[in-house]
């Protein structure tokens, strides 16, 4: 596959979308993911209800189009998760693309359907729900 199919209009309009979720020092919980294959950074801030559910959310992207459009992906549908639910999404995610299951039902997964193809690009599209779970187990901080 070449660049261009990696890259598609979709691809590079949903990485910059991202503007939608400013980042917000007033989320209480605060989690960064790192790709290591690619060196990609995330930071996202979220705010949960009572019933633990995520009610906002705030991106700081350090990524490539694909980690970011995947970023955009994850947080046009993030709203109304729980901790469990994000764990059972991230589980479905990387068997996916490990090729060992089907493609995850979250909405707007299809986007990054060409990016499975490319190992090296998977470390970026994980990103946002291994930054999201490390910053739902992490305390609130006081605010």
């Amino acid at each position: 596959m070449s660049a261009t199919v990696l890259y598609t209009p979709e691809v590079l309009a949903a990485a910059m979308s991202l503007a939608q979720w400013p980042w917000d020092d007033s989320l209480p919980l605060v989690g960064e993911a790192r790709s290591r294959a690619c060196g990609s950074t995330l930071q996202i801030g979220l705010a949960r209800n009572d019933a633990g559910q995520i009610s906002r959310i705030g991106l700081r992207p350090h990524a490539c189009a694909v980690g970011q459009a995947a970023a955009q992906v994850f947080a046009a549908a993030a709203i109304g998760h729980t901790a469990e639910s994000l764990t059972q999404a991230r589980a479905e995610l990387g068997a996916w693309l490990a090729g060992e299951g089907g493609e995850p039902d979250w909405p707007g997964i299809g986007l990054l359907r060409n990016a499975r193809d490319y190992p090296g690009r998977h470390g970026a599209i994980v990103l946002a729900w291994d930054a999201a779970l490390a910053a739902l187990a992490e305390p609130a901080k006081a605010g």
